[in-house]
């Protein structure tokens, strides 16, 4: 592509992982190039990070750069937002009133007050707002959706899923694990807000369901955590199917371990990201049978976001660049003043504010002795 999107970043100095997936994410399929930054929450930083990238411009801070790039004829079209959540908000809104895309890390915000006006802010802009739950990008997660939305497995009666790691078991004081812990920054929900999030949506992402209510217990089990590390989560969705998740960060042994399983009246579907490109689904009263990406028996929902043969392995990098590539289509129709293409599918400020609704109830529900709460 000759025509590449600019795009700014705010957040994702040299010492932030996240920074990096963005970054290189966006340029897997060539479709951005990125030439600003407001990298760090000190200018100094901002500078040292920006140099060290070769970016074109550098500012001191987000505000700045909205401003800015507002005013350049070749300014940013669009941001990522990379920073911790506590930074959201403030960030999204400056470049959204400008008519700046939106690219955001999750969880939405970390507060659902501060969800509810990001939403409102979104919907009185011109731009886009997009979401990066990755994992909704992975071609075997949309075989799966595709499936269920086809009726292969019938109405579903149960959906499990969990997310545990085990890197927060002990008390950890380095950067990404700090901020992590804090309620100031990261919210009210410690595993619930970091990788629960993550769960609940891929759930409702691949059934198409909606919860109504949950009920959750808590648990901080390390000495002196301020947020929770353990969650145990039963939902109800609309139209009476019932779900589990389990998201932990205290479970030694899991590394990145999120895994779904959906069944419905006439089979069931399971899939582990960690595995990620097989699919394994089962009729009911047959045999297991393994859908594997570009391979036999995987559809075009799993193809179109698909880059390269069966066998080579795809995951965390590509189901992120998946999510960028599908906002780049929806930039350029945005761009030709079109609608956008009926087959691009992204998590929106909307999933964001489910998102946030979610770590909400479960930190209402389990104030409650983890009595059942309405979403």
């Amino acid at each position: 592509m000759t025509d590449r999107i600019r795009l700014g970043m705010v957040g994702g100095g040299n010492d932030a992982f996240i920074g990096a997936v963005h970054r290189i994410a966006s340029r897997i399929d060539d479709q951005y190039e990125l030439v600003a930054g407001a990298l760090s929450s000190t200018p100094e930083k901002s500078r040292e990070s920006g140099a060290a990238l070769g970016l074109p411009r550098v500012y001191d801070d987000f505000k700045q750069m909205a401003i800015r790039e507002a005013r350049r004829k070749d300014g940013i079209e669009a941001v990522s937002i990379v920073t911790p959540n506590h930074v959201h908000y403030a960030a999204a809104r400056e470049f959204l009133k400008r008519g700046i895309h939106v690219i955001c890390d999750k969880p939405l915000t970390s507060t659902l007050a501060d969800a509810k006006k990001l939403v409102k802010a979104a919907e009185a802009s011109d731009a886009l707002f997009v979401l990066t739950h990755n994992y909704t990008g992975y071609p075997m997660v949309r075989q799966a959706r595709a499936m269920v939305a086809a009726g292969e497995i019938g109405a579903i009666r149960v959906v499990q899923v969990e997310y545990p790691q085990d890197w927060l078991t002990i008390e950890q004081d380095f950067k990404q694990a700090e901020w992590r812990t804090d309620p100031a920054r990261s919210g009210a929900g410690g595993s619930t807000g970091d990788i629960g999030t993550h769960a609940y949506n891929l759930a409702c992402f691949i059934s198409g369901l909606t919860a109504s209510e949950l009920a959750a217990d808590l648990d901080a089990f390390v000495p002196g955590r301020r947020v929770d590390d353990n969650a145990h989560v039963m939902l109800r969705f609309e139209g009476g199917a019932k779900g589990m998740l389990w998201s932990s960060q205290v479970a030694p042994g899991n590394e990145n371990a999120l895994r779904i399983r959906i069944y419905g009246e006439t089979g069931g579907l399971e899939w582990a990201q960690e595995d990620p490109n097989y699919l394994w689904h089962t009729p009911f009263g047959e045999p297991k049978r393994l859908i594997t990406r570009n391979g036999a028996g995987a559809g075009e929902a799993a193809a179109r976001v698909s880059r390269i043969p069966p066998g080579h392995p795809e995951g965390y990098l590509e189901g992120f660049a998946t999510i960028y590539s599908e906002a780049a289509q929806a930039i350029h129709a945005h761009r030709a003043g079109e609608a956008t293409p009926a087959d691009v599918v992204y998590p929106t400020v909307m999933d964001g504010l489910k998102g946030v609704q979610f770590v909400d109830a479960c930190v209402r529900s389990s104030q409650r002795n983890a009595a059942w709460v309405a979403l």
